[in-house]
């Protein structure tokens, strides 16, 4: 991934491009290996890089043959390498970058272009081949990547797009986050939803709502998630998995090590095919052979990496599923004190006050800095597993299957507000890109459309057991689909397998949110606590400790901003305490108790 940020419908692009550049240099750590500038008749498109994929001639803004066509993309596209077999009209890459097939895609099908990439993106392109000059923008379709929209009330007519909120603030006083699933078009200024899947509907009340009835297949469960990893391998640079010890992050390790093992006779062979076609000058992109799956990696085994509190439960399980599957692991410790020290900086990246994501965010910010220092510069991810499963510990309080999967088709849709936020900040903020293959379109496709009775679980000291003696609990059909050896070695250990859910604010130490509470209640004066409603009529602060990160995030960013910020709150009508955390839920085996 990358950085963007754009200007359109402005008189002067030669004046404004310093002033622009400067803009872009704010979110420089997203794209730390070139920058690069592109000014045209009314538009400038600036991008800072991370070279993953077509290091050697992937710079941006991207420019078609004839010139008229320029491409500012954050993201990666998976499926690049069919497309570009796919065009109807013959187009002369000038690149390996995947992200240049999505020039020739709009020549050929204009705006339609967003549904037939399979990846996470943000992207402006702009035409300069009519008048006046037109822009299409648009951001993949459950918001893994970043994009922000805003306008200047002094300046109409000019529109301005950034991957990232503090690029936009010195030249907007309107801001929005750029809603997934949805592609702007300036030559009406229309922004319309393209990504239509067949579970969307699943969260509206009645007749709308589309309630899924198909049973699970835990065989094309377990291939469909697979199949998400392994496009996600596609890289040209260092990279390994970020692994908490929980269910997710440990599956994705578990599949990564096995495909990183298949695939690494055929890496060896494209080093060397690269080579030999180095000596003659570099091959026409998508007419070389090479395939996805098939790019140059530095490690022939995988690295794992974790983060916690000394003793934590992530780490000691982290620790145990590495050993399991036999990566190179890698083990980092923090005190709760030098969590807190980062907690600024942490706000200034995520761009957000909802505590949650600050709370889960500061390890994985603290983790991100220590993996970039090792030259890694991608890291598969196990976000979105727990609203696609309804896994969250407060599920188990859901009162039938059409509230079970109201939910989880809520919390997919506000990923972008948190949980992808959080890995897709946390990490560019030291250009570590974070792929997350639980959010991979074709796995939604057939994760979504389950009936919601095969994945609601059962309470407490009432919770049921299979006929293998498995305990239906939480992500009990997905647990279940990875308790097999169809290759003769299990997935997982079983104590990996069927441990409960650790929410990853909570699985570093519990001593870090206590510690955040008690920071939070040493510099919130009860005084000010008691007019928290007055300085925010809106969102008001629950808690000193919301109170104590929204006075932070208030201090970096223009009142306009706050808006762009969505709070996550568990559900209160479901009988939930208000508190995000896992240990708040009466069911989590170290669960708060009254006293605490």
């Amino acid at each position: 991934m990358c950085g963007i940020v754009i200007a359109h419908g402005i008189d002067n692009p030669s004046a404004e491009r310093p002033r622009l550049i400067a803009c872009s240099k704010k979110i420089r750590h997203r794209g730390p290996d070139w920058s690069g500038c592109y000014s045209g008749k009314q538009t400038i498109l600036a991008h800072e890089r991370l070279a993953i994929v077509g290091v050697d001639t992937g710079a941006q803004p991207l420019v078609s043959n004839d010139g008229k066509i320029i491409l500012a993309v954050n993201g990666e596209i998976y499926n690049h390498i069919k497309l570009r077999s796919s065009l109807k009209n013959s187009y002369k890459f000038k690149t390996h970058s995947d992200c240049e097939v999505i020039i020739p895609l709009y020549q050929e099908r204009d705006k339609e272009l967003c549904n037939l990439l399979d990846g996470m993106f943000s992207f402006v392109l702009l035409d300069e081949s009519v008048t006046p000059s037109r822009i299409i923008a648009a951001r993949d379709p459950i918001g893994i990547t970043t994009l922000y929209q805003g306008w200047n009330s002094q300046r109409p007519g000019a529109t301005f797009f950034a991957s990232e909120l503090k690029a936009l603030t010195d030249l907007c006083d309107k801001i929005i986050s750029f809603p997934p699933g949805h592609v702007y078009d300036s030559r009406d200024q229309s922004t319309m939803r393209y990504f239509q899947p067949t579970w969307w509907n699943g969260d509206l009340d009645g007749p709308e709502a589309v309630i899924p009835a198909k049973p699970v297949d835990l065989k094309l469960l377990r291939e469909s998630l697979e199949e998400a990893v392994r496009k996600r391998l596609m890289s040209e640079v260092p990279y390994g998995v970020l692994l908490s010890g929980g269910l997710d992050s440990s599956l994705i390790a578990s599949i990564a090590a096995r495909e990183t093992e298949k695939v690494a006779m055929a890496q060896a062979e494209a080093r060397k095919r690269r080579l030999q076609e180095s000596k003659s000058g570099p091959p026409t992109p998508g007419e070389d052979g090479v395939d996805e799956a098939q790019t140059i990696m530095a490690w022939p085994q995988l690295h794992s990496f974790s983060i916690g509190l000394e003793n934590s439960p992530d780490l000691l399980a982290a620790r145990k599923a590495a050993h399991y599957l036999g990566t190179v692991h890698h083990e980092y410790t923090f005190t709760v004190q030098e969590g807190l020290d980062a907690i600024p900086d942490v706000i200034y990246h995520l761009e957000t006050y909802d505590v949650t994501t600050v709370r889960a965010s500061t390890p994985m910010y603290l983790l991100s800095r220590k993996i970039k220092a090792m030259g890694v510069k991608m890291v598969l991810s196990g976000e979105g597993s727990d609203e696609i499963f309804g896994g969250y510990l407060y599920f188990h309080a859901a009162p039938d299957p059409r509230s079970f999967h109201q939910e989880c088709v809520k919390r997919v849709k506000n990923l972008h507000t948190a949980d992808c936020l959080r890995a897709n900040k946390s990490t560019m903020a030291w250009g570590l890109e974070a792929r997350v293959p639980f959010l991979d379109k074709a796995f939604l496709e057939v994760a979504m459309n389950i009936d919601p009775r095969e994945k609601m679980f059962s309470k407490g000291s009432a919770q049921e057991v299979d006929e293998d003696g498995r305990p239906k609990m939480e992500k009990y059909i997905l647990r279940k689909a990875f308790d097999c050896s169809p290759d003769g070695k299990p997935y997982l250990p079983k104590s990996i397998l069927w441990r409960q859910k650790e929410q990853f604010s909570d699985g570093v130490g519990y001593s870090w949110i206590d510690g955040i509470k008690d920071h939070a209640a040493a510099v919130v004066s009860d005084e000010a606590f008691a007019k928290r409603a007055e300085r925010w009529p809106e969102s008001t602060p629950d808690t000193k400790e919301a109170y104590f990160i929204r006075d932070v995030f208030d201090s970096m960013f223009p009142p306009a901003a706050a808006a762009t910020a969505v709070r996550w709150i568990p559900r209160g009508d479901w009988g939930c305490s208000s508190d995000p955390s896992g240990r708040s839920v009466s069911i989590h085996n170290a669960a708060y108790t009254a006293d605490s």
